[in-house]
């Protein structure tokens, strides 16, 4: 009896050994581009209690980590990004970005290094609050290892994606971009100074989606780049920028987000001025939060299906958005299994 596979029509007619193989071949064309359909960019926000950490996981498999969140707590902001990494698939960080030189950015380098392995770092420079010095913690961590300085402008090299540095070292991107209507009345204020306006904020885009993380830059930062044009464009999804722990000037509503994600924490950012300023972006369609804040009070958070943490001291749940070429995007909420998709537009 021979071995080979039979197909038969739908008149129970044999089909040829040519028209088998031109079957096997769109059987197989068809189920790869399911596969390619299926490939998404995945986002986790990790809750390192109103710091930053954002684990950015594109098809290629190439993983960008932003900042580490704290030093301490037996390593828990380390446990926290390791499990998003195991959930993501992930067993070393390529890429290192650390946006500024503050506890809640940079402390946890040492800890992440005891358990996934970084391939590269990239930073905006010595800190200016130390003597214009990187912290000894985080030069020890990264020896010998690849270390890049970037600039305003400067383009991040991660499989599949397009990244673009739009603040470093107090510098901001230098493009023309669309006259920005929300900047009547608004002008820079004196006083701001240490390593928040020095942060690294970057756009991130995959195909048509476009995401935005502009670390802990703070009022002048974000009028030098989004007025008198805004530089940045439209957004899909914007992280506050410092948490939220300020109030944004109105220039921000350019770039349009559908949706915002706040890094807060149960006491750390969340203000309730600025989530009232957020909150009445045009076009917003909805805020989801890594904790319930209790400095905004219900008045001043999102209904709790979008909230990853509602207690001041939970299991420090992420929240996951994956997004595909087309624009479209899913947030889920692990808390609670809660779901969301926003059609690509």
């Amino acid at each position: 009896m021979s071995d080979s596979i039979i197909l038969y029509d739908t008149g129970m007619r044999e089909v040829p050994p040519n028209r088998l193989v031109l079957v096997q071949f769109l059987l197989l064309a068809a189920l790869a581009a399911s596969a390619q359909a299926a490939k998404t960019l995945d986002i986790y926000f990790i809750d390192v209690e109103g710091g930053q950490s954002t684990l950015i996981v594109p098809p290629s498999g190439q993983a960008l980590l932003i900042d580490t969140g704290y030093a301490g707590n037996s390593g828990r902001d380390a446990i926290r990004i390791s499990a998003a990494a195991k959930a993501a698939g992930v067993k070393k960080i390529d890429t290192l970005l650390i946006t500024h030189f503050h506890a809640d950015h940079v402390g946890g380098v040492p800890n992440l290094l005891e358990r996934l392995p970084v391939a590269n770092f990239i930073d905006h420079g010595p800190s200016v609050e130390d003597e214009n010095k990187y912290p000894e913690p985080y030069q020890k961590a990264v020896g010998a290892s690849p270390h890049k300085v970037v600039a305003a402008g400067d383009k991040i090299p991660i499989k599949g994606l397009d990244i673009t540095v739009l603040t470093a070292a107090g510098h901001s991107l230098d493009r023309k971009g669309e006259p920005n209507p929300y900047c009547a009345g608004l002008s820079p204020v004196s006083g701001e100074t240490g390593e928040n306006p020095q942060s690294a904020g970057v756009l991130i885009q995959y195909g048509k989606f476009r995401f935005v993380d502009p670390g802990d830059i703070i009022w002048n930062e974000e009028l030098a780049l989004e007025c008198p044009d805004n530089k940045v464009g439209k957004v899909d999804v914007y992280l506050t920028a410092h948490h939220a722990t300020h109030v944004s000037p109105k220039s921000v509503y350019a770039l349009a987000p559908r949706v915002i994600v706040m890094d807060n924490g149960p006491r750390k950012g969340g203000l309730p001025d600025a989530w009232n300023l957020l909150h009445a972006m045009p076009g917003l369609e909805d805020i989801w939060q890594l904790h319930f804040s209790v400095t905004g009070g219900k008045e001043h958070n999102p209904a709790d299906p979008f909230i990853a943490n509602l207690e001041e001291q939970g299991p420090g749940t992420y929240l996951k958005l994956s997004a595909s070429e087309d624009g479209s995007f899913t947030l889920f909420n692990p808390r609670n299994k809660y779901t969301k998709t926003y059609p690509a537009k």
